[in-house]
């Protein structure tokens, strides 16, 4: 499916999106007495424009036409309003609709562009203000000051113009939700699962520095007291009781079987991990190029690995020597799927090209076994047989006089996910930044708790694991993750 454009098919889902949404929302618009004073139809839709080249103005506008007009077709009876780069409003405004800037920090500039495209009367807002910037796994922790983020303020509030703070609040990226950018140097920037974003409140709602500025510039006489803090617990050690190797796993799923290596999409599959596996019966060596991966893989020869392959840094090779009668193993998985640019269109996972050793397309008898990780795995009925260097699952359990807020610490940790208590709370990986994992304590339980850990890289043998009171989301180290 062709989505983000005039694609009969991705508009009837795009309906039943917004149908869906309105019946939630439909008592909290304004126009029936709610908060929700606007709507916005697409979002940064003129950078796409300008990216997509190979489409027409006109088709693009036919597209985002047609959104905004099956908002009002379900009931949406508010005013609705675009947001875009200031220098992007040739793609992204519509008729109708209050043009409003991302990112523009300049007052006169915001009025005049605003002013263009909405026949000279404004209003004039700044939808996206970013007092932070969202985070990539490998790379450092942006952080924007709170001076700046005042002044910024300030030149606002002074020249009239509205504008949200994106984020005023930080967040989580629980799960497998976390998404993706990508540059010239890297083919997938990863998200943290950590959406802190340096966010005037935290993650965890906790008040900043930034925030207690901001607070002191806007508030009223009728501004409430700011709430008091969750509490928050440290778990000093949690024991893990057993380790699977991941294998053991593996073998009791059936698996599709294939000529040539399937994507998650032809395995109708979203998220998590797939296990490539195929038996070669004639000896081959040579470099092994898998261009198509995405988005990061370990190899196995045997059950020995061999190699980290992965498109944050380009590593798609690797040599490789498969004896007779030897078992390849390619371990993938999906990071995230880009959620801006061109390339969204386009974000595929799993292997999306032939496989390749020493220049031949290896074809025939690929044995695929999916590992969604969409709920906890069981592992009730399995015995301890995980060993370093293979990918494992850990479980242990701990007990809680009383719950609050934590933050896990995957400090000595390689690469997975952790579930607390069934809930997949997200990954971790020890090139960092972010080192630890926030719990919130309603996921907790006086009593108690379960944990499973999946350690894809296994690289030693993990006994146990505890929490901290504070999170660790600035110790980078990139090394780490560096393919050997």
């Amino acid at each position: 499916m062709v989505i983000r454009g005039n694609n009969p098919q991705y508009l009837t889902a795009t309906k039943s999106y917004f149908t869906a949404l309105y019946g939630q929302v439909k008592n909290l618009l304004v126009s029936n007495g709610g908060p929700i004073i606007m709507v916005q139809g697409e979002n940064e839709f003129g950078s796409y424009v300008a990216q997509r080249k190979d489409i027409s103005l006109e088709d693009h506008k036919k597209y985002s036409a047609a959104v905004f007009q099956q908002l009002k077709d379900v009931g949406f009876n508010v005013p609705f309003f675009t947001s875009d780069g200031s220098w992007l409003f040739d793609g992204g405004a519509l008729t109708g609709a209050l043009p409003t800037a991302n990112g523009e920090d300049d007052v006169d500039k915001l009025k005049e562009v605003v002013n263009k495209f909405n026949d000279g009367k404004g209003p004039y807002m700044v939808a996206e203000f970013y007092p932070g910037w969202l985070d990539h796994w490998a790379e450092p922790f942006p952080k924007v000051s709170y001076k700046s983020t005042a002044k910024q303020t300030q030149k606002y509030l002074d020249g009239g113009v509205s504008f949200n703070y994106y984020m005023v609040h930080g967040g989580t990226n629980f799960g497998f939700t976390s998404g993706a950018n990508y540059d010239g140097k890297h083919d997938i920037q990863p998200d943290l699962t950590s959406y802190d974003y340096d966010a005037p409140i935290s993650e965890a709602g906790w008040t900043t520095k930034k925030y207690d500025t901001l607070r002191t510039m806007l508030k009223t006489a009728t501004t409430p007291a700011v709430p008091a803090k969750i509490p928050v617990i440290a778990i000093p050690n949690i024991v893990l009781t057993k380790a699977v190797d991941l294998e053991d796993i593996k073998s009791k799923i059936s698996p599709v079987n294939d000529d040539k290596p399937l994507t998650f999409e032809e395995l109708n599959q979203g998220h998590g991990y797939v296990w490539y596996s195929k038996k070669f019966n004639q000896p081959i060596s040579g470099r092994l190029e898998l261009a198509g991966l995405r988005d990061y893989a370990i190899v196995y020869v045997n059950g020995a690995k061999v190699a980290e392959l992965n498109s944050y840094y380009k590593k798609y090779d690797c040599e490789i020597d498969i004896p007779f009668n030897a078992t390849l193993d390619i371990v993938v998985e999906n990071m995230g799927r880009i959620n801006y640019g061109s390339k969204i269109i386009n974000s595929t996972k799993g292997i999306i090209s032939p496989v390749i050793i020493n220049g031949q397309t290896i074809t025939g008898n690929w044995d695929m076994y999916k590992l969604p990780m969409d709920v906890v795995l069981n592992l009730a009925a399995e015995k301890n047989t995980a060993t370093a260097g293979k990918p494992a699952v850990y479980q242990g359990s701990f007990t809680l006089t009383k719950t609050g807020d934590t933050f896990l610490d995957m400090r000595t940790w390689g690469k997975g996910i952790v579930f607390i208590n069934g809930i997949n709370i997200g990954r971790y990986w020890s090139v960092g930044p972010q080192q630890t994992l926030y719990v919130p304590g309603c996921w907790l339980k006086t009593g108690k708790n379960e944990i499973v850990i999946f350690e894809q890289k296994n690289d030693v043998m993990q006994k146990s694991v505890k929490s901290l009171t504070t999170p660790i989301l600035e110790e980078l180290i990139a090394d780490k993750g560096l393919p050997k």
